[in-house]
């Protein structure tokens, strides 16, 4: 009860989060620990408190000056003995501020690694050691140090220094996204000793997770989404030129946004974050230089514009939504091109090694946007969480699609593995499907091979998608070094010997005989979710007047939804509502009449009472997809 009373006295919480209080009692028995917990999750208290419970200096690492500021005024709000060295203070502010840790007046120091490991620091540290201590050293953006990671920086590698200085000083290693690997190389790379290690549930339940299939006009269709939004958001962009031009247009169209990116000065930075912050602007346009560590709960949206470099990028950044608890929507508008900008980052890498990770989280940020499968399921399996699926609350589970056999397209693709003898990669098979003559066919004679060409009519996108379905199901594995060579497992041998057949849901892919290089025909607009819950329970075979019970929402806006799906081209039977002698008729009057919805009066009154306003709203609907 002792630490619930110093929760509540220091940070006004009457219960701690779930493993919050067992990470304290670590800390505070002086033990190394690796804490992966997700944004939002509470993080920052893991090391705060016991800062202050213990005597001594806690000197946190963090990357970003925006993140020590954020942290650092929220402490000082609370009454807090906090502060952060770093180089938007002059030499007089610094000078004050050191008196001031020496005075055992501050508990908590927030520092850049690369200060901290300055010549100049390194006697400061000492001089705090000798005259009131260190009591630990909190890690902050852990994964920074790991070359798997998404956001690796080399001096962070250095830390280690650290627990060679300080030997007997325990360090408390944080991070919001880790993968296995990530995590085994944080507790390598600062020399952790038998550290407690504490993984939260990576699972954010109230997010809402979304993927539009981005046309030419993409920002069109982020601005109607915008407009539909109550309360404020962040629009991710992969530039900073890109993230000018998307404010611009936006505040062009009547929203409030502003710009955010490296390229700007400190003060300019500075100014728009606090402007967000303080709910003076609607949307904050921003590279990912933007919301590491904000401290903003009631984000309620988060859209990315272009295609994230990485799963864990994109977590990272859509964590940011919803840290209140209360639902927020993430979107991903995707478009096939935008992988040539992220490839062309990847080419500029020196590092043969740095490019080969670099395109292996790019593969597995495509196999995101792409996937028929839970969105949610794919993210927690990234990071080892094992979910089954079926959230209900991302757009694949709740808009399921009828099927297509694809059991024929799937033997050829197999096919074409085998014969490449399971030694390349799903780029080399689709060409050598498609008939391509580049270099590297023809090296290796697979000009030859009798499935060459034989996948002409069908685009190189749908072959992909595919592909990348087969290796979703496990119908397919492909290895995990970077290269992600293909591999057949007893499961294709399955679909090659025809005991197992392929069905791949239409929604996400074209018709068979696509033309090559022709992208998708998808719809330019999309359900709005509300919309997708009600088409959902329709497929499930319930009547409207059930679905409305269900939703406990009346029957004219269920009948509302089923419009709108019938207008987005969605799988609704217009037939089992309206018959098809109404619908003629209807047609008829309309045509005559118009279409204008506020002309439904007068063609009610021209129809009579054997036709209902619900009737004439359904078969306009239909008439306006047509």
């Amino acid at each position: 009860m002792e630490l619930e009373a110093a929760l509540q006295r220091f940070f006004g919480y009457s219960v701690f989060r779930p493993l919050q209080g067992q990470i304290v009692s670590d800390a505070l028995e002086n033990r190394d620990l690796l804490i992966i917990m997700p944004t939002g999750g509470g993080k920052s208290l893991c090391y705060q408190l016991p800062a202050l419970l213990q005597p001594g200096l806690t000197v946190v690492v963090s990357p970003l000056i925006s993140l020590m500021l954020d942290q650092v005024d929220a402490l000082q709000s609370r009454g807090i003995g906090a502060t952060f060295l770093n180089s938007s203070l002059n030499s007089t502010e610094i000078s004050e501020r050191i008196r001031g840790i020496l005075q055992g007046k501050i508990k908590l120091l927030y520092v850049a690694p690369e200060r901290l490991l300055s010549d100049n620091f390194a006697i400061l540290l000492n001089q705090i050691q000798q005259q009131i201590g260190i009591s630990s050293f909190a890690i902050d953006e852990a994964h920074c140090v790991s070359e798997w990671g998404h956001d690796f920086r080399p001096e962070y590698r250095q830390i280690k220094q650290l627990r060679d200085r300080y030997p007997r000083i325990p360090m408390l290693a944080l991070t919001a996204t880790a993968t296995t690997k990530v995590r085994q190389d944080i507790i390598q790379q600062l020399q952790l000793r038998e550290p407690s290690i504490y993984i939260a549930s990576f699972n954010r339940p109230n997010l809402y997770y979304k993927v539009v299939p981005k046309d030419k006009r993409g920002y069109v269709q982020l601005l109607s989404y915008i407009k539909k939004q109550s309360g404020s958001g962040i629009v991710y962009c992969l530039s900073r030129r890109r993230v000018e031009e998307v404010a611009s247009r936006l505040q062009g169209d009547g929203i409030s946004a502003l710009a955010y990116h490296g390229g700007m000065g400190d003060s300019t930075r500075s100014l728009h974050q606090n402007r967000f912050l303080n709910n003076e602007v609607k949307v904050m346009v921003a590279t990912i230089a933007f919301g590491m560590g904000i401290n903003k709960p009631d984000i309620r949206f988060v859209f990315h514009y272009d295609l994230p470099r990485s799963l864990e990028n994109y977590y990272q950044e859509v964590g940011r939504a919803g840290r209140d608890g209360k639902s927020a929507l993430c979107v991903l508008f995707y478009a096939k091109a935008d992988v040539r900008g992220i490839d062309y980052l990847i080419k500029q890498k020196s590092d043969p090694k740095e490019q080969l990770l670099a395109r292996q989280r790019l593969n597995h940020m495509l196999n995101y946007a792409e996937s028929l499968q839970c969105r949610r399921k794919i993210q927690l399996s990234y990071f080892g969480e094992k979910w089954s699926g079926n959230c209900q609350n991302c757009d694949n589970c709740l808009n399921t699609q009828p099927s297509e056999d694809w059991t024929i397209e799937a033997q050829k693709f197999l096919s074409c593995v085998a014969r490449c003898q399971e030694r390349f990669g799903m780029n080399h098979i689709v060409n050598v499907l498609r008939g391509s003559l580049n270099q590297k066919i023809l090296k290796y004679g697979h000009h030859l091979l009798s499935t060459y060409g034989i996948g002409k009519d069908i685009s190189a996108e749908n072959w992909q998608k595919l592909g990348r379905f087969l290796l979703e199901k496990n119908l397919l594995t492909a290895t995990s070094d970077g290269y992600a060579i293909l591999k057949l497992n007893k499961y294709s041998w399955e679909i090659l010997r025809n005991l197992r057949t392929v069905s791949i849901p239409l929604e996400k892919t074209t018709a068979k005989k696509a033309l090559p290089g022709k992208s998708d025909y998808l719809p330019e607009a999309i359900p709005t979710r509300t919309e997708m819950i009600t088409l959902s329970l329709y497929q499930q075979g319930l009547s409207p007047e059930i679905i409305a019970i269900e939703r406990n929402l009346t029957i004219q806006t269920i009948y509302k939804h089923l419009s709108e799906l019938i207008a987005l081209n969605q799988p609704v039977n217009l037939d089992s509502f309206v018959s098809p002698a109404k619908q003629e008729v209807i047609i008829a009057a309309l045509q005559k009449l118009g279409m204008d919805a506020n002309a439904f009066k007068l063609i009610k009154d021209h129809l009579g009472d054997d036709y209902s306003y619900t009737e004439i709203m359904l078969v306009r609907a239909w008439l306006e997809r047509s």
